[in-house]
């Protein structure tokens, strides 16, 4: 047995899942991808068997400057040769939060955590606590916002939810302003908080998030945005600053530290100081109160990040990669004939590969395909997330494997692709059943 096999087996019985993300699982790879990762450096990660892979997935998109990028690195040791960990709230934790502050408008106070499950939550604990309402009002296409209750109760992984809980979770679409007039009209004065993430692929129309806000607004709820994903890296200040929007509070985390652990909910200092001490004789809201949330080294790393990104312009760089990507695949599918099959979708700093069959209709086995092309061409992805160590050298390996991987999938498009599927086709992470 390789060690990948050996690793892999060990992570399945001793791990649910085998990973502690789902996204990170088996499943949700092509058969052929690395079963365990060792290490990671740039763009780039070994397996235990000693394989190197090109990474276009960078740990679920926590990674955007490089794996064990130098700078990140050591401000991260220095932190750990302080401590990492203090009694009281330490150095490190107030330089973030000033740095937080100063940087993001809109966050007049910040709370730091480990991931984003956690400040999303207490996102929606909040709202329900400054308005006393219940209902939250969360956008039905984006994939995911926590692992709480709130929200996998209102997907089809309900069990061991109480109904009771998953009933106070209402949906709305996406650039459809007429599903939020109608939530709100449904439920008049019982909706505390509207979240959604500011953008996934498919991009805010016709002032869509300036009118789903004021819809909040007239309705006394608190509109939150996750830029879990899209913050630091459609801009700096995130999306929000990108589609001209001001949440009442914002979750970030992703792109935040480069890959250490770190996630943040910041927003308006009214909705914010709920969560304090300092008003006498006021009830309390418990907010974020975890031992590691303000991990000195996680805090180094992202203090030194928000400097790389500035003096790198790591924002520019990677919308400049992703549009060169586009642009290659769309080339390479209109030479082949398949560009109504396998488009590329969202903007160029994070976007998605549309995989469909011969119907035009999405495929899961479709994209297992080109997945499998790419890994035995050395490219782990089961997404398309880029980091600034995606450089000239690693798109060119990238368009090279494309240009292979979309020819196989044009022979399976004309012969059909049970002669070109070698292994189980992916699954996803939201279902019913195993």
């Amino acid at each position: 047995m390789s060690q990948n096999e050996v690793y892999a087996e060990k992570a399945h019985r001793l791990i649910p899942g085998g990973a502690h993300t789902y996204s990170r699982t088996d499943e949700t790879f092509a058969w052929n991808a690395p079963k365990v990762i060792e290490k990671g450096k740039g763009a780039y990660c070994w397996d235990v068997d000693g394989n190197k892979w090109l990474d276009f997935s960078m740990a679920c998109r926590s990674v955007t400057v490089g794996y064990n990028y130098e700078r990140i690195s050591q401000a991260a040791i220095a932190q750990i040769l302080n401590g990492n960990t203090a009694t009281k709230a330490s150095k490190i934790e107030i330089e973030a939060a000033e740095l937080m502050i100063d940087l993001i408008p809109w966050v007049d106070m910040v709370k730091f955590a480990k991931n984003g499950s956690t400040v999303t939550s207490a996102a929606t604990k909040l709202a329900r606590a400054y308005t006393g309402k219940k209902y939250i009002l969360r956008c039905r296409e984006h994939s995911f916002f926590s692992y709480d209750d709130w929200f996998i109760g209102d997907t089809v992984c309900t069990r061991g939810i109480p109904e009771e809980i998953s009933n106070l979770t209402l949906q709305f679409s996406y650039n459809d302003i007429s599903s939020v007039k109608k939530a709100f009209e449904e439920h008049k004065d019982e909706i505390a908080c509207m979240i959604l993430e500011p953008v996934e692929f498919e991009e805010p129309k016709d002032d869509f998030l300036q009118k789903a806000k004021d819809i909040c607004h007239k309705n006394g709820a608190v509109f939150i945005l996750d830029e879990m994903i899209s913050g630091f890296r459609w801009h700096l200040l995130g999306a929000s600053k990108y589609y001209g929007v001001e949440p009442d509070l914002v979750t970030y985390g992703k792109g935040m530290a480069n890959g250490f652990s770190m996630a943040a909910l910041g927003g308006k200092r009214e909705i914010m100081e709920l969560g304090g001490i300092e008003k006498e004789g006021e009830e309390r809201v418990f907010l974020v109160s975890t031992t590691h949330g303000a991990e000195m080294s996680s805090l180094g790393a992202f203090v030194e990040t928000m400097k790389v990104y500035q003096e790198l312009n790591v924002v520019d760089r990677l919308w400049d990669t992703g549009r060169q990507i586009q642009d290659g695949i769309r080339d390479i599918t209109i030479e082949l004939g398949i560009q109504d099959k396998v488009y590329t979708e969202g903007a160029a700093c994070s976007f998605n590969i549309a995989t469909l069959d011969i119907d035009g209709k999405p495929s899961s086995a479709y994209r297992t395909l080109l997945f499998q092309e790419m890994a035995k061409k050395g490219i782990l992805m089961n997404s398309m997330s880029l980091c600034y160590e995606h450089g000239a050298k690693e798109i060119e390996i990238a368009l090279d494997a494309f240009r292979s991987s979309l020819r196989v999938y044009r022979d399976a498009l004309e012969c059909g692709i049970n002669a070109y599927l070698q292994g189980p086709v992916i699954k996803a992470v939201f279902r019913k059943y195993n």
